[in-house]
């Protein structure tokens, strides 16, 4: 395994193909965010109005605008500098987030309990100390606070993984999964028209519940996004996403108070 295979080339790899990535994002993000995504990390964080909110890795801020629109008072960072100058430009103003250039697994110049919610949509999936930016989490939430955490399916995109086997006619067989116990960083072609290669790190069910469980949070409830009627009628080709899960969204408390 490279030693080079960490977080900083991870974010290297997001900061070169950061334009290409989101240069057809809408306000709901790509397709996948509104189809899937969006739905379920709405329903997990409730009413945002008035609330403190950390986007814990914001990417192109399209979620730090949702979030500000719905009334929350939004902190945003990320890692990758070229798309946190992207969610910079694309973001109005008068929506008053505030973007700061950091890694989530470092967040020492944010205080301790200063915030109502953290969420962090599809960031842990490019740490290397997934554990750290967890525990920072907890940290920087107030007693009763709110983590709403999205990753990819671990038991779905494993390092073997994603893509649909087909019949000779084309049709979709299964979704093939392999290596589900291989954990560590692995290599992700997407969007083959760019050959742009990022760096994930995969890990268990397991070992993000219990990284959870040891940061001090308590699982609230947890959500394996699918596409509604409404969205399958507006986008057909989701239909396949009836059959597996790309995603897995937790909804994590801080507890209120510590237990004597």
């Amino acid at each position: 395994m490279s030693q080079a295979w960490d977080s900083e080339e991870s974010v290297r790899r997001w900061d070169a193909f950061a334009p290409q990535y989101v240069e057809k994002f809408t306000d709901e993000g790509d397709l996948h965010r509104e189809v899937l995504l969006n739905p379920a990390l709405f329903e997990l964080l409730g009413d945002v109005r008035g609330r403190r909110v950390l986007d814990d890795g914001c990417g192109e801020g399209y979620l730090s605008r949702l979030l500000a629109r719905r009334g929350a008072m939004v902190t945003a960072i990320d890692y990758a500098e070229s798309m946190l100058r992207i969610a910079r430009e694309r973001t109005p103003a008068d929506l008053g987030v505030e973007f700061r250039h950091a890694n989530a697994e470092r967040l020492g110049f944010l205080p301790d309990a200063g915030f109502d919610v953290v969420v962090s949509n599809m960031v842990l999936i490019d740490l290397a100390d997934y554990e750290a930016a967890i525990r920072e989490a907890h940290r920087l939430l107030v007693p009763g606070g709110l983590y709403v955490l999205a990753i990819s399916h671990p038991c779905f995109s494993t390092p073997a993984a994603g893509r649909w086997m087909r019949d000779e006619q084309g049709e979709r067989l299964y979704w093939m999964v392999d290596r589900y116990f291989d954990e560590g960083p692995y290599e992700q072609r997407i969007m083959p028209r760019y050959d742009a290669v990022l760096l994930q790190f995969h890990r268990t069910l397991t070992s993000y519940v219990r990284a959870s469980l040891r940061a001090g949070f308590i699982l609230e409830d947890l959500v394996e996004p699918k596409p509604s009627p409404e969205m399958i009628e507006k986008h057909p080709e989701f239909v396949h996403d009836l059959r597996m899960s790309h995603f897995i969204v937790f909804k994590l408390r801080k507890p209120a108070r510590v237990a004597s």
